[in-house]
């Protein structure tokens, strides 16, 4: 399920924007309200898609993506809202292993469980607290280190695949530090670190990545020394993995001024375009993209920023924009140009799509 599709320490060490440049100050009022719109539409749509044991897709991945997306809307949906709640929880707890995995089956188990302690943890409910450490356990046993005999010179030293697949990547390092991030992950335990020289590894930036492939642009790929050929193979940076990198970065306590920080930023603006995935000339993995640069975005807390142009850009009215163009009348969204990873799947992209405008309506 979902294969390459394209985090943690405490709240503190998150960069939050400055409520100077929150969505209310920064953003255009009546595109606030359609983004707001949008939000209630896609969730009417997820809603809909509901089967009656609560899953949506019949996956626990997507089922925890969809309930993240109500959680944290601007509605303010709770388990006392009822069933189209509480069937979503039922469902991912209903997934719950005894290594502490939640997932449906052994593959993609790293991926399932990110996803679903980030929804678990919006809940705000204490009773799921043993769930989620036991969750936050099994994703820093899942990393790549010592205990599977890896050396820290080894290119995979850090990193976080699938589950399922032996390959750590990049995407998967992302949502597993967002997830440990949600779940109050001790800021001092080793898996941050860990994690850190696997992301460096994927940075194009040869001053940070000992990696004899680095360039030197800034941006990050899928894993060490290597993309999809859906993103044209080798090792050019992307923005699915780019804005995954930086936010990487962030969540894992890297300052905002650091020189890898930097270099990202600087990448993510100078190649910036909601038309493709930046980087490449299509349109493989654009929705993870969108959902990705969302949380990015707000987590470095500029609210413009200029390009590679000298073209100033207030992403949170352009994202908007773009979002609510591409919303079918039903309330989903689907990648109609792409079917890699999923996109073509409206359940997904719908959930991905409503977490990006509640982000950038914070």
């Amino acid at each position: 399920m979902m294969k390459r599709l394209v985090l943690a320490a405490c709240a503190s060490l998150v960069l939050a924007p400055s409520a100077t440049y929150a969505a209310e100050a920064t953003m255009d009022p009546q595109l606030r309200e359609k983004a707001r719109r949008a939000v209630d539409a896609g969730l009417h749509y997820l809603r809909g898609q509901q089967a009656a044991d609560g899953s949506v897709a019949r996956s626990v991945g997507v089922t925890a993506l969809s309930l993240r997306a109500f959680l944290e809307s601007h509605r303010g949906y709770n388990e006392s809202d009822g069933p189209f709640i509480t069937r979503q929880v039922d469902f991912v707890l209903s997934k719950v292993q005894s290594d502490g995995s939640i997932s449906e089956s052994l593959q993609n188990t790293a991926y399932n469980t990110a996803v679903s302690m980030n929804a678990l943890a919006a809940t705000k409910n204490p009773k799921y607290e043993s769930v989620i450490s036991a969750a936050r356990k099994f994703l820093i046993n899942h990393q790549i280190d010592e205990q599977e005999g890896y050396k820290p010179d080894h290119r995979y030293y850090g990193g976080i695949g699938y589950g399922g697949d032996e390959r750590p990547d990049l995407s998967n390092v992302y949502l597993a530090v967002e997830g440990l991030k949600a779940a109050s992950t001790d800021p001092n335990d080793p898996v941050w670190k860990k994690a850190l020289v696997f992301v460096n590894r994927t940075q194009n930036r040869s001053e940070s990545n000992d990696q004899p492939w680095a360039g030197n642009d800034g941006g990050f790929v899928y894993m060490p020394g290597w993309n999809p050929p859906e993103q044209g193979g080798g090792t050019t940076s992307y923005g699915g993995m780019t804005a995954a990198g930086l936010l990487s970065l962030l969540f894992a306590g890297v300052d905002k001024t650091d020189p890898r920080v930097q270099a990202a930023y600087k990448w993510m603006t100078v190649n910036y375009t909601l038309d493709v995935n930046p980087g490449t000339t299509g349109k493989h993995g654009l929705f993870y993209f969108y959902n990705a640069f969302a949380k990015v975005m707000l987590a470095y807390g500029e609210p413009e920023f200029t390009d590679g142009k000298g073209q100033k850009h207030n992403w949170r009215n352009e994202l908007a924009q773009k979002l609510v163009s591409l919303q079918s009348a039903d309330g989903s969204w689907a990648n109609k140009d792409s079917n890699a990873w999923w996109e073509d799947k409206p359940q997904l992209v719908t959930a991905w799509s409503v977490i990006a405008l509640e982000h950038l309506l914070k």
